[in-house]
């Protein structure tokens, strides 16, 4: 079950962005990910064959231009995990929500459905708070100039969120944001909730997961940094909600026979064929509008957003991609989610390859 990432027994791994054209690569090369439902649902049993313990998609609703208006194709996440947990017996599935665009109460219900179409405990719930001012204004929907007030809006929508799971009958709610008579959500989901994710890599960020998730998931520049941030997010869940917190991160993977083959790959569709329109225009909309990079990290990242959305690199052989996932695990991330150029196929490979070695290490338990 996705609540088990908090008991620390195993270093969970997911797959990040497969319902997204291009996956997390902004790249113009022809095979690039379709992101079809075809290929998502071979993904979906090819990442339970491997072991893959989750899949996270990403909610847009607008490209992010260039050549190839990147992300410009999405599957409906509520949509496209119904359809991935009717299929699948049992990977974990999330469905990302932004909260402004998507009423409490509906939500409530769709989540407590999937939970039922999953047999109960494989459904989950990505909460995001809001950063892409574009996608306000195609969708009529007014942002707030202050960024604390985007977390103030989420923090009363998860509220709501929880009360309709948890009360019986009707209920009310008076807030700043929101004002309900008589509400009622049934059916509940089986374990009276599903576990809640939520992606901050800002300081206002990092404080809500560590306040109202069970799992933040956050963008670190390397293992060594990223051991501080693991740190401090589980010392203010502690120490200021009283409360426990597991910590994601994010990677996408070049994995090669040997090292000159994944570099050469990774120049091949992250250089050569870059897609530097979209790249360019993404990190201009991050440093406008969203504090998940600083701005030193922005001048920094363009190589790495091209490869995966600015997530860490993890590139080489099967040993060295391992290695790579053990550092992570090391700095006290309890897991991450992966991202690859053609997810089905190198899945595959990831999981007869890697995965083994990753057992063998002890960051992860060997299947039965």
């Amino acid at each position: 079950m996705i609540r088990d990432i908090l008991n620390g027994e195993d270093f969970k791994l997911g797959l990040f962005s497969p319902n997204c054209s291009g996956g997390l690569a902004v790249t113009k090369i022809p095979d690039r990910w379709s992101a079809s439902w075809e290929d998502n649902l071979a993904l979906a049993h090819a990442a339970e064959a491997a072991g893959i313990d989750f899949l996270l998609p990403i909610a847009r609703f607008i490209g992010y231009q260039g050549d190839t208006n990147f992300h410009g194709s999405v599957l409906d996440p509520i949509v496209w995990a119904a359809g991935i947990l009717a299929s699948t017996r049992r990977i974990n599935v999330f469905s990302t929500i932004h909260t402004a665009f998507n009423n409490p109460m509906v939500v409530a219900k769709q989540l407590a459905t999937l939970d039922q179409l999953g047999g109960g405990g494989r459904a989950g719930l990505n909460v995001v708070a809001g950063w892409n001012l574009p996608e306000y204004e195609a969708l009529g929907a007014p942002m707030p100039e202050a960024h604390d007030d985007r977390y103030g809006f989420a923090a009363e929508w998860l509220d709501i969120i929880d009360r309709a799971w948890s009360s019986e009958g009707k209920f009310q709610y008076d807030g700043r944001f929101y004002q309900l008579k008589d509400s009622e959500s049934e059916p509940k989901p089986r374990g009276g909730r599903v576990p809640i994710l939520n992606a901050g890599s800002s300081p206002q960020g990092r404080d809500f997961a560590a306040h109202y998730s069970d799992f933040a998931f956050t963008i670190i520049p390397d293992a060594a940094t990223g051991a501080g941030i693991v740190t401090s997010m589980k010392d203010a869940a502690r120490g200021t909600y009283n409360r426990g917190v597991g910590v994601l991160t994010l990677g996408h993977v070049v994995c090669r026979d040997t090292r000159a083959e994944a570099e050469d790959y990774l120049a091949y569709y992250a250089d050569e064929h870059a897609d530097w329109g979209a790249v360019d225009y993404l990190m201009s909309l991050q440093g406008l509008h969203a504090q998940s990079f600083t701005p030193e990290m922005l001048q920094t990242m363009r190589s790495r957003f091209a490869s995966g959305h600015g997530s860490l690199p993890i590139v080489g052989t099967p040993e060295e991609v391992a290695e790579q996932i053990r550092e992570v695990s090391d700095a006290g991330f309890d897991g991450m989610t992966l991202a690859f150029v053609d997810y089905t196929a190198e899945v595959t490979s990831f999981g007869r390859d890697v995965m083994p070695i990753l057992e063998r290490m002890g960051v992860r338990t060997p299947r039965e």
